[in-house]
This record gives structure tokens, C-alpha cells and sequence, in this order.
């Protein structure tokens, strides 16, 4: 009986013991990870709205609002996650950064940020987080791809698996249909939002 508190007591000492360590190292960690992150944010903005000197937090964003309008607009597997306004050196606005995560990912949800110029063009997509397969899905990671959208003013994109020509078409990655068709989706949501809460662009 003695050894089974004994042992009790040592197990429970263990695991108050491992909770105060997680607690520390979590305490530790969560601020340098936090920074890691904004930082990898900041630069996918730069790298999508290059025309941009600073980048400020889209006060009027409404998360719910946004929810109802791409399900309006047929994009119920998208979620805007956040807006942030590119501004230059003069403080004018040039554009927009909108955040997009797609749920229709091959292996998981797909994060991505869609750069888009005032007049509506967007400027560029770059993943903020990405997890599909290697040599297929995840080449929608690739400039080649990427750049597919880069300085386009449509009104949305559509992909394509004959070589179909023309601003609005996207080159399915062969073998990743499902990653193309969700990249693509992700795209047409953000300017979705941005012709009909930002800019208005080629909807004007």
C-alpha cells in the first residue's frame, strides 16, 4: 500500500513538474514565435505589393461580413482572415494585401497572400503557409506558377488544362488539380472582397 502512494506521489510530482517546465518553455517561446511569424507575414506583403513602403491594418475589416460575401459569391471553402492596406512613402494608398486561407487544399488548408493595386491588378500570390504534396501540389509554391497571376486585371481567374490563352487563365499544375483548383479560388475570393469592399477595380 506504502509503495503504491509512494509511487503515486512520485508520479504526481512528475507531471506538476513537466507542466511548470511546458508552462516556462511556452512563456519562453510564444514571443520569438510570434515575431517569426509577423515577420514572414511582412515580407509576403512586400513580395506582393512591392509598390508599397508600409503596410497598416485594415480597421474596417469585418470577418463575418466577409464570410457572407463569398458565400454570396460561391466561395464557401475560402476565408478572409485579414486586410492590410499598402501604402507609400507619401502615406497615399497604393493597394491592398488580402489574406485568404482555402480549406479545398489536397492535404490541408492552403494560406495566401494576394497583393492587389488600387486599380484592381493584382500584383502577386504568395503562400503563407502550404503543406501539399511534394513535386506536385506543393509547385503551386513556384514562381512559374505563382507569377501566373502576377500584374493581371480580371475579374477572376480560371484554370485551364489545354493551354487555354488569355489574362484570366491559369495553368493547371499537372497531376495537382485539386491544389490549382484551390489556389485559384483562394485568388478570385480576394477579389471578390476587394471589388466589393475595397477598391472596386475592373467592377467599378
Amino acid at each position: 500500500m506504502n509503495k503504491i502512494i509512494k509511487n503515486t506521489l512520485i508520479l504526481t510530482a512528475i507531471t506538476l513538474v513537466s507542466g511548470l517546465l511546458l508552462g516556462i518553455v511556452y512563456d519562453i517561446t510564444k514571443e520569438p514565435i510570434a515575431v517569426a511569424q509577423e515577420n514572414t507575414k511582412q515580407e509576403a506583403f512586400r513580395a506582393v505589393l512591392s509598390d508599397a513602403d508600409s503596410f497598416e491594418t485594415y480597421e474596417d475589416f469585418d470577418a463575418e461580413s466577409a464570410a457572407e460575401l463569398l458565400s454570396e459569391n460561391g466561395y464557401t471553402a475560402d476565408d478572409i482572415t485579414e486586410i492590410a492596406v499598402g501604402k507609400d512613402g507619401g502615406g497615399e494608398t497604393v493597394g491592398y494585401v488580402v489574406n485568404v486561407t482555402s480549406h479545398e487544399g489536397y492535404a490541408g488548408d492552403i494560406q495566401i497572400s494576394v497583393g492587389i493595386a488600387s486599380d484592381g491588378t493584382v500584383k502577386g500570390i504568395e503562400m503563407l503557409s502550404i503543406s501539399e504534396t511534394a513535386g506536385l501540389g506543393m509547385k503551386a509554391a513556384e514562381a512559374e506558377f505563382k507569377d501566373q497571376f502576377k500584374d493581371k486585371n480580371v475579374e477572376k481567374f480560371s484554370y485551364t488544362k489545354t493551354g487555354e490563352e488569355g489574362d484570366d487563365k491559369i495553368d493547371a499544375i499537372s497531376g495537382a488539380t485539386i491544389t490549382t483548383n484551390a489556389v485559384t479560388n483562394a485568388v478570385d475570393a480576394a477579389l471578390v472582397y476587394f471589388q466589393n469592399e475595397l477598391g472596386g477595380g475592373v467592377n467599378e
